[in-house]
């Protein structure tokens, strides 16, 4: 059957970080998922595809991503022809930066950035060109006080950059809602727990106390979505995550997750993931090792 690997890393109970360098011909390594957080450098990689949760992108030259503890992940080769790849993986625990310290205000960028890491984060070019020189240097760091100050400078770079785009689904990732607004808040978890009826734009603005017309703009405006595609987002990842773990048609899956269409299912399936359903479970299957 198919199995994503639990992975059992080599950070210590008393470490604050695992760093590795390789140099690599090829990716090997099978979906897997731990509890640790993991910041994964890797250059000279096009071609390749990267997997977590339920996004999968094929790379460019350079990738940086940040992966929560407990996201399913992987790089493998796909049309990767580099056999100089030149890899950094960091792992460390989410338990390395308490909640109290995280609530204080000089450290809230770092709290998103903990938070934003559960869905995964790949950053773009200008970010990771600022961040590599720091790793590097972290490479080169000998173990101590010094190397965790690095690595907390590293952590604030990160948190400091806008030059990225979140990976896996909600949904997909079982994440919580934490918006600040308790109207949108409450909007989201109806939707959450009523995605396979038919949602209506009358009652979710009777919820928030709002005219339909004020609370789409108010909605939007909080959420950067329209209620229809934070709905479609929602749909799409308990759809995704039937498809890999699960044996149920994608017929099954359209209507389990609310769209009463399975052409339309489809259409929107390929525009959100760049692929069918149905590839898109065979791609996802792939990545895994079979016991």
């Amino acid at each position: 059957m198919n199995k994503v690997i639990t992975e059992i890393t080599n950070l210590g109970e008393k470490d604050c970080f695992y760093l590795v360098e390789r140099y690599k011909e090829e990716f090997s390594y099978p979906l897997h998922k731990h509890e640790e957080l993991e910041l994964n450098f890797v250059a000279h990689c096009r071609g390749a595809r990267r997997i977590v949760g339920d996004s999968m992108e094929v790379l460019g030259e350079y990738d940086l991503c940040l992966v929560g503890g407990g996201l399913e992940h992987v790089w493998e080769q796909h049309e990767c022809r580099s056999s100089k790849i030149h890899e950094i993986t960091i792992q460390f625990s989410r338990n390395l930066l308490s909640e109290q310290f995280l609530a204080k205000n000089p450290m809230r960028p770092i709290n998103k950035l903990m938070e934003n890491a559960k869905l995964g984060i790949a950053y773009g070019t200008d970010a990771i060109m600022p961040v590599y020189a720091k790793l590097v240097s972290l490479t080169e760091a000998q173990p101590g006080f010094g190397s965790v100050l690095a690595f907390l400078d590293l952590l604030h770079e990160l948190s400091m950059q806008e030059d990225y785009h979140l990976l896996a689904s909600k949904s997909f990732s079982s994440v919580s809602n934490t918006h600040d607004s308790r109207r949108v808040r409450r909007v989201q978890e109806y939707i959450d727990q009523n995605f396979q009826k038919e949602i209506r734009l009358n009652d979710l603005a009777s919820l928030a106390g709002m005219t339909p017309t004020a609370f789409s703009r108010f909605f939007h405006l909080h959420t950067h979505k329209t209620v229809s595609d934070y709905t479609i987002d929602i749909r799409l990842g308990h759809a995704t995550r039937m498809l890999v773990d699960s044996s149920h048609s994608v017929a099954e899956i359209c209507y389990a997750c609310g769209f009463n269409n399975i052409s339309n299912f489809n259409r929107i399936f390929k525009k959100k993931k760049g692929c069918s359903p149905t590839i898109f479970r065979e791609n996802y299957h792939k990545s895994k090792i079979i016991i």
